[in-house]
């Protein structure tokens, strides 16, 4: 028995994620372990946002697949299985970073923060704010510097942890807005200013990677 579960909207659950479901409240074996195998990755990257170490993030993608199996007869498809899923692993690692210390300021939101450098910016005359210094262009670079993949992880890792979290489900998983808001649990707005933020960050990191690889 082979169910695979696809991308979903929130709150729409398709006759394949049905039977999914099924398989899993008749503890069908194959149908969890194929589970496991498609979302796991993408659960550590997620946990691996807010807390501290890979082990940890392990640890809490474990008790995540616990109150997954534990809750499945209380899942009422307000939302998709994986947006479920996806909702508890985070819920559970930001329980874990407060207890490992690893605390979320609002700061982590974006408050007052701006995106890029104001120095890129002009002040002066009917100028004012228009680009200094306008971002790198990338299209022309080759292939293979844009794909760096150590620069761009190291990136993220650097970002705040709502941050790192926005961009590794949108830019990583490839979710959707509304199933990011679903999962972590912001706006539509609070979303679209961290993604914002996080993706001008890792643009910046990687400008400054190609600058060095050029030098």
């Amino acid at each position: 028995m082979r169910l695979t579960l696809g991308k979903i909207r929130p709150a729409r659950q398709t006759a394949s994620e049905a039977r999914l479901l099924q398989a899993l409240r008749d503890r069908d074996e194959e149908a969890f372990v194929e589970l496991v195998d498609r979302l796991g990755p993408s659960m550590l990257r997620v946990a691996r946002a807010y807390v501290p170490t890979r082990a940890v993030a392990e640890e809490v993608v474990q008790e995540a697949w616990l109150a997954v199996l534990t809750g499945l007869d209380r899942f009422e498809g307000r939302s998709s299985l994986r947006t479920w899923i996806f909702q508890i692993v985070a819920n559970k690692a930001k329980t874990r970073a407060v207890r490992e210390g690893r605390t979320l300021p609002f700061s982590s939101l974006g408050g007052d923060e701006p995106a890029v450098d104001p120095a890129r910016f002009t002040d002066e005359g009917g100028g004012k704010g228009a680009w200094i210094e306008p971002p790198r262009s990338l299209d022309a670079v080759p292939e293979e510097r844009l794909l760096a993949r150590e620069a761009v992880a190291a990136a993220i890792a650097s970002l705040p942890p709502a941050q790192r979290a926005v961009i590794a489900l949108r830019d990583v998983e490839g979710m959707r807005a509304e199933e990011a808001c679903a999962v972590l649990e912001v706006s539509e707005g609070n979303q679209r200013v961290l993604l914002h933020r996080a993706r001008s960050k890792v643009r910046a990191a990687l400008e400054g990677y190609l600058e060095e690889t050029a030098a």
